[in-house]
């Protein structure tokens, strides 16, 4: 914070002329005010950081001029003054709003103390303020970039669960689909944004640390743990709980996490007494709960508690609508964060990316365009900055390089023809599948519907092997 603005209120001229004087050399603006009202105009021409306000001025008591300046200014801190020493008074001074309570007379060097507490404390509010604005612009649904109307249809449902009094909900969908960025939005569009998001990644600590992460611990519960600590549950309080790969965790964390979800409470690791929380459970996994619970791996009764709001992302190669205007987002992102004079993307180099199956989902492909950037000096992004492995048909093998790989691409006097481009994957596919459709599907990481689809299409259907429905 720069230098604070510090507003003293106060009839008396000798406390006056001292405070200012003193609060000058500590590098503060200080105004000054005899009376009420003309504190309050004070207040009304410019922000105030922080004010000292006198209990017994000419026109009113000081409480009247607290109670306004938490209505009208609640990021304005009072510190009240009093000759009067009155503890029902001061209670109802700090009841009011006011940051702390100093009895007159007081020393320069003790009011400095408090003064100096509260510019600290309007410093840490004011960068908390600015962090949490930041967050809620950076997780607003327009961060979710969609079109295809799969993508779409999920945005719409997460808009009324993030709105709803969901207690608990279930992302799904494979690594890199963006679950840690709907979890934000969830939380930052929801009647808890102004209370905390805490993120943990179940793999990414032993067990009995995530243990003490989650739930905390008593003083001596364990080796090392020298004093009591609070865990996530209890500092998420009224705001939302992010448990990333949740299909690892624990089995003994499992019953914990099911007892929560039931009763609204846990015990601190080595406690006693019961903690009731008011937190949002988001729960994300790339895994098959379902399997992993045939397979007795995960507790089938967690699985249904978590379960009463299941989100499934799809994966970028279900959503070919999104390819382009992800691209081209990313592009824009990075060029700006690299300083780099970019047009956009080349035909040839989208009809690739188009082409492409992306294993590695939305994350992949940001991470590719990345370095793309990074590495192009201007113009557009073309095919020379892609990497090898989309442009050969050596990705639809078994990741082996061919000795002598034809390209997939083939430029002619008009650029590419999509349409050629799609054929000539789908017939290496078939190729490399010995004509077996399932396999020649998963190779392009289509479903079989979507890939006889395509084999109607370029009348590709006598090449292929024929399977039962």
């Amino acid at each position: 914070m720069t230098q604070p603005t510090v507003l003293i209120i106060e009839d008396e001229e000798s406390v006056r002329t001292a405070l200012a004087r003193r609060l000058a050399m500590s590098d503060c603006q200080v105004a000054t005010a005899t009376t009420g009202k003309e504190g309050m105009n004070r207040l009304k021409s410019a922000p105030v950081d922080l004010v000292l306000l006198d209990y017994r001025l000419p026109d009113t008591d000081g409480l009247e001029i607290l109670a306004t300046i938490g209505q009208e200014w609640p990021d304005t801190l009072t510190v009240m003054m009093t000759a009067y020493t009155n503890v029902d008074l001061a209670i109802q001074a700090i009841r009011l709003g006011a940051y702390n309570y100093v009895s007159k007379p007081f020393s320069l060097d003790e009011m400095m103390v408090v003064v100096d507490k509260a510019l600290e404390a309007k410093r840490l509010r004011t960068e908390v303020e600015r962090f949490r604005a930041t967050e809620q612009d950076a997780s607003g649904f327009g961060r979710i970039v969609a079109r295809d109307p799969h993508m779409i249809e999920v945005l719409n449902l997460l808009r009324n669960v993030a709105a709803s009094e969901a207690k608990t909900i279930l992302l799904q969908g494979e690594s890199g689909t963006g679950k840690d960025l709907v979890a934000k939005v969830l939380h930052y569009n929801s009647p808890r944004a102004d209370r905390p998001f805490m993120n943990i990644t179940c793999t990414a600590l032993a067990e009995t640390l995530l243990e003490s992460e989650l739930f905390g611990h008593e003083k001596g519960a364990f080796t090392d743990a020298s004093e009591q600590k609070k865990g996530l549950f209890e500092l998420a309080d009224g705001g939302t709980i992010y448990l990333d790969e949740i299909g690892d965790m624990p089995p003994p964390l499992q019953a914990k996490l099911l007892r929560f979800l039931e009763e609204k409470a846990f015990r601190r690791v080595g406690g006693t007494v019961d903690i009731v929380v008011d937190v949002r459970i988001i729960a994300a996994t790339n895994k098959d709960l379902r399997n992993l619970v045939a397979k007795n791996q995960f507790r089938e009764d967690l699985f249904y508690r978590l379960n009463i709001f299941p989100i499934t992302l799809p994966p970028l190669r279900d959503r070919p609508q999104d390819v382009p205007i992800l691209a081209n987002h990313f592009v824009e992102q990075f060029k700006a964060e690299f300083h780099k004079q970019m047009t956009g993307i080349d035909p040839a180099a989208m009809a690739v990316m188009q082409a492409y199956a992306w294993p590695g989902n939305i994350r992949e492909m940001r991470n590719l365009i990345e370095r793309a950037v990074l590495l192009t000096g201007g113009g557009r992004l073309t095919i020379d900055s892609l990497p090898a492995e989309l442009l050969t048909p050596a990705i639809i093998a078994t990741g082996e390089p061919e000795s002598d790989p034809e390209p997939l691409i083939v430029l002619g006097p008009k650029g590419v023809n999509l349409a050629l481009l799609e054929q000539r994957l789908v017939e290496k596919a078939l190729e490399h599948a010995g004509g077996n459709q399932s396999q020649a599907a998963q190779l392009l990481g289509l479903s079989r519907d979507q890939f006889r689809y395509r084999l109607r299409k370029f009348g590709l259907l006598k090449a292929a092997a024929e399977e039962p429905a």
